[in-house]
């Protein structure tokens, strides 16, 4: 055993855990571990903000599927990060973060940065530690990776004391876990899934809902396999987009709130719903009493908890689905039952209303359309191993209904936390993460401040990350709330018209670009790809833009708004 400081032992066990980067933002409580990274040259990216750290941490951990790393110093530092905590807590996304805290003696003090931040972050962590001595540094470390990777992935965040960084140890990492009190079951009762065949052998208008769970297992050639056999059309969450390939024929689109016609109709009216690793919230499911109304309904899901939250399940199968998802693939190939032919009928309504209802924005007269730029950027994005990332608002749906997918961990999106200020150190973390990938973030004039000055970050390093900024001098999707719902009465949600960003972006070391007029949108748009580093291309249109189909809170998902209802 070696003899060391707890802040070189923090060091050495995230090189056990193969960490080969971390962001953050150094502060007094946790310059000791600033020092030790300091002397080894370990990879540190300085984020402006302590919240651009742990979204980037975030954005990283999407891409890879391995726990983000990233680092704060107590009080303030760590309080920065909590609605990035947040947002990965919500979207199940694998995360250590390590903050400091004021000395043990001092804490409990009121002292100069102090915060109890293991208290503040109990609800949105899946777990959390406060440490004081040193000696329990390579444990802690060892359970909060092993704790942020296992069943449903999750943040774990350690907040250790100033003199426990300092004090000294004998290191030894330990070989493997014991935590009694956490269970992973990662199988379940493989006769459920042989009820789940049978019930879709028994079903007329069966569908497949896909989430999230689907990506982070890692599962999705199963799901492809199983689509193919069974030709069961599939809808999509949010989270879930790239699962099954979005130029899949079968593939309805997005379900939910601003998900596609076919989707939501196909929910609306099936009498089978196979819901694989998707946790029902509201933005999916609207009125949950009005959920599938016809529809027996499956649920594959590693975490209990969901399994009858929200929606009433017929069938709940426990149990990763890297254990669930290659059984139920096999046992639908057993036998000589004709799937193609027992679901035609359905097939055919479901992708008619696909083909006669697709995602659209009308053109305007004089407006580049959002629908054209999206279509522009994978134009000129076709050939390449593209990562899109998102901030939050309008620009969001219209990215998840027209940037088309056909890989998982390629579209990023802060889903359940809806979180604005997302999509930029998102997306230095994923580019960080995946240098060969190209990755472009689709943003809106409100959300691009929010987290802006991370493009000095993205200036500071080479990270050559691409931002297209929708630009219509509002809050997008408040304006379409506002105007929808609350009588045209638009309260605080005109932004500033004088804001030039790609100025903004020029003077913190990013290329700027801006587009008015829709004969300009490829043209410059190519000449920012093209650029060696990151750019901002600013592209103004309409503030009269909305997006559609949109449900109505308290509403069917079958009583959507289409384009010329409002």
């Amino acid at each position: 055993m070696i003899k060391m400081t707890g802040a070189r032992a923090v060091l050495e066990c995230l090189k056990r855990e193969g960490v080969d980067v971390v962001f953050g933002y150094p502060g007094g409580a946790i310059l000791p571990l600033y020092e030790e990274m300091y002397k080894d040259n370990f990879r540190h990216i300085l984020t402006g903000h302590e919240q651009g750290a742990v979204h980037a941490a975030d954005g990283y951990a999407r891409v890879t599927g391995r726990p983000g790393v990233c680092i704060a110093t107590s009080g303030p530092g760590v309080c920065n990060m909590v609605t990035g905590i947040a947002t990965a807590n919500m979207d199940s996304i694998p995360m250590v973060i390590i903050s400091g805290q004021v000395p043990t003696g001092l804490i409990g003090r009121d002292s100069f940065q102090e915060a109890d931040i293991s208290g503040i972050t109990s609800p949105i962590t899946k777990h959390n530690y406060l440490v004081k001595n040193a000696a329990s540094i390579p444990r802690v470390l060892k359970e909060a990776f092993y704790i942020a990777s296992t069943g449903r992935p999750g943040p774990v965040l350690i907040d250790i004391a100033k003199d426990a960084l300092e004090a000294e140890i004998y290191f030894q990492y330990p070989d493997k876990v014991h935590l009694p009190g956490y269970v992973v079951e990662t199988t379940g009762q493989a006769y459920d899934i042989d009820r789940a065949v049978a019930m879709i052998q028994h079903s007329q208008k069966p569908v497949f809902l896909v989430g999230g769970g689907v990506i982070l297992s890692e599962t999705t050639k199963y799901l492809e396999d199983i689509v193919n056999t069974t030709k069961i059309p599939v809808v999509t969450t949010l989270m879930g987009k790239g699962a099954i390939p979005d130029s899949h024929e079968l593939h309805l689109g997005m379900g939910g709130m601003h998900g596609s016609y076919a989707s939501n109709k196909a929910i609306s009216g099936c009498d089978l719903l196979i819901a694989l690793g998707a946790r029902f919230d509201e933005r999916l499911t609207s009125r949950a009493d009005t959920f599938a109304p016809n529809a027996q309904i499956i649920h594959f899901e590693i975490d209990d908890v969901e399994i009858d939250k929200i929606i009433d399940i017929d069938l709940g199968i426990k149990g990763d689905l890297r254990w669930s998802l290659p059984i139920f693939a096999k046992k639908l190939k057993e036998g000589a039952f004709d799937y193609g032919a027992a679901f035609a009928d359905w097939r055919h309504e479901v992708l008619a209303m696909k083909k006669s209802h697709p995602f659209a924005t009308p053109p305007r007269p004089g407006c580049i359309s959002p629908q054209s730029i999206f279509a522009a950027v994978r134009d000129i994005t076709r050939d390449d191993d593209t990562v899109a990332i998102t901030d939050v608002g309008q620009h969001q749906m219209w990215a998840a209904q027209f940037f088309t997918t056909d890989e998982p961990k390629h579209f990023i999106s802060s889903g359940g936390l809806g979180t604005m200020g997302f999509g930029l150190p998102a997306a230095l973390g994923a580019k960080v993460a995946c240098p060969e990938k190209t990755v472009v973030v689709f943003s809106g004039d409100g959300s691009i401040l929010m987290n802006c000055q991370e493009f000095a970050t993205l200036s500071e390093y080479g990270i050559d990350v691409k931002v297209i900024v929708l630009h219509n001098d509002t809050l997008g999707m408040i304006v379409q709330l506002q105007d929808f719902f609350y009588n045209h009465h638009y309260s605080q949600c005109t932004l500033n018209k004088r804001k030039n960003l790609p100025m903004l972006a020029e003077s913190l070391g990013v290329k700027g670009y801006a587009i008015e007029k829709q004969d300009d949108l490829t043209p410059v748009l190519k000449e920012a790809f093209a650029h060696k580093g990151p750019a901002l291309v600013d592209i103004r249109i309409s503030p009269e833009e909305r997006v559609y189909p949109t449900v109505p809170g308290g509403k069917a998902l079958s009583d959507m708004i289409l384009g010329g209802d409002a």
